[in-house]
């Protein structure tokens, strides 16, 4: 009879013996990797499943493992943090250290000294209006700052107890970056003079980081965090001076019209 075979055949093809439902619990996702597992896996599947369910091509140990391999995944939250993010925080970590460890005059000092390069591109992005008086001032005041920064070397350079020497290499460098900024002074056009004051920032950068490891840390750091300030402000301000002074034209243009 077809009603009585239905039941049957259901029973025996789509019915999962209660000793696999064991087999198959989360011991088996913890030990998902473990061999005897998937062996014993292997004889539960093959004693359990219907007959009509296999074929010659088809292996029902193998379909069902790679099935329940599946949910053998990690959290991605339990995953290992690389070293590359490791190693970011710690550095973020110890140059916050090393600013907390500076002395406040000089720390306060530095601060105070990046408010005329802030100020600029802050005043004329708030008003809408490009000021060549205030950006000449600006780089102006960017030449100034680094010639002092180049002075600074050989005021750490001459006393007898320091551990850099008077040699060629500390007091020559140290003319590079005033000479820089005389030149930036000296082109008309004021985007080229903010452009050199840039490089010339750089430079110093690089001097008091790499060729003076006898600095402080503390200084190493407030000297990285000035330049970055300080390039942002004057790379702030070209902007500001191409945007407006475009919106200036148009606007001469239309009156024209």
């Amino acid at each position: 009879d077809k009603a009585n075979m239905f039941p049957l055949i259901q029973r025996c093809c789509f019915h999962t013996p209660f000793k696999l439902q064991k087999v198959t619990g989360p011991r088996l996702l913890l030990h998902g990797k473990n061999e005897t597992t998937w062996s014993s896996l292997g004889l539960q599947l093959q004693r359990g499943v219907c007959p009509l369910l296999r074929s010659p091509s088809h292996n029902p140990v193998s379909v069902y493992a790679i099935k329940l391999q599946a949910f053998h995944t990690s959290l991605p939250f339990l995953k290992k943090k690389t070293p590359k993010e490791s190693e970011t925080k710690g550095i973020l970590q110890r140059s916050r250290t090393a600013l907390k460890d500076s002395p406040k005059p000089a720390l306060y000092l530095s601060l105070a000294g990046l408010i005329p390069f802030v100020s600029v591109p802050l005043t004329m992005a708030i008003q809408g209006t490009y000021y060549p008086a205030l950006v000449f001032s600006q780089v102006m005041y960017g030449a100034v700052t680094v010639s002092f920064i180049g002075g600074m070397r050989w005021g750490f350079a001459l006393p007898e107890d320091s551990p850099a020497k008077p040699d060629w290499m500390n007091l020559a460098n140290s003319t590079i970056p005033p000479l820089f900024a005389w030149q930036a002074l000296l082109y008309k056009d004021i985007t080229s003079g903010a452009i050199m004051v840039i490089l010339a920032l750089g430079v110093a950068l690089h001097y008091d980081v790499s060729l003076l490891p006898s600095y402080p840390r503390w200084f190493k750091v407030l000297r990285v965090v000035g330049t970055v300030v300080m390039t942002l402000s004057l790379l702030a301000t070209l902007s500001l001076k191409m945007i407006l002074e475009e919106q200036l034209n148009n606007s001469e243009n239309k009156l024209q019209i």
